[in-house]
């Protein structure tokens, strides 16, 4: 075998494009590197704020999330990711941009969920802010015509903390708050099959959301590996 060089970074096949926060990130949570099975790398979009990007629609930093993604590229980054869900609405501009596979949202999901469930069923997506999940976040990620739409409670714990950037989260409190929204979920809806998660601060609930209504869950953690388990590795 003859090995080949040309990465700054080995070992981390796949580069995470990071909002600007302080708030906790607990084990589970996409930000916290203790997460996943693998290498990521991280690259923090200085001035994107959860509230810009949830509830102001990102304005103004599509560039820097090129920029940012470009580099991780440069890095040896074999796909790109974000660390929040409303990214989707910058999926196919993010694609044009960089030369490796983007994936800027859990919502790019929800069409193969969907597709394996029985006729009648549907997949949920519950996300942090129901207000400001629009059109162009679903359609960017390719979301069906239809699927239900669920938020967790506004000015809980969970919302109050991220979208706040607060220094400080009742981790106990935070997983009532997820297990409240998808209990109200599943009895608002009774045709879900599956519950998808947009926030990537949600999957450190997933075990008591899943106790709670007796049906999968899928999120952040379940797409990527299943991403990376497909890309090419180092030697």
């Amino acid at each position: 075998m003859i090995a080949k060089g040309g990465k700054a970074v080995y070992g981390a096949d796949i580069g995470i494009l990071m909002l600007e926060a302080q708030f906790p990130r607990i084990r589970g949570d996409m930000g916290n590197a203790l997460t996943w099975p693998f290498p990521v790398r991280y690259k923090v979009v200085r001035g994107a704020s959860p509230d810009l990007v949830v509830r102001r629609g990102a304005e103004g930093t599509l560039n820097d999330f090129i920029a940012a993604g470009r580099e991780l590229v440069a890095d040896g980054c074999q796909l790109i990711t974000t660390n929040c869900g409303f990214l989707a609405k910058f999926q196919a501009e993010l694609s044009a941009a960089l030369d490796v596979p983007v994936a800027t949202s859990a919502l790019m999901q929800a069409a193969a969920i969907q597709a394996t469930l029985p006729a009648g069923r549907k997949v949920g997506i519950l996300t942090i802010s129901a207000d400001t999940l629009t059109d162009a976040h679903l359609s960017g990620a390719g979301v069906p015509a239809g699927t239900p739409v669920w938020g967790v409670a506004d000015g809980c714990e969970f919302q109050r903390v991220i979208l706040g950037n607060e220094l400080a989260l009742d981790v106990d409190q935070a997983e009532r708050d997820l297990v409240a929204a998808a209990t109200a979920f599943q009895a608002e809806h009774p045709e879900l099959s599956a519950i998808l998660f947009e926030c990537t601060n949600m999957p450190p609930y997933k075990d008591a959301v899943k106790v709670a209504t007796g049906l999968p869950v899928y999120s952040i953690e379940t797409y990527l590996i299943w991403l990376h388990a497909a890309l090419a590795q180092d030697c």
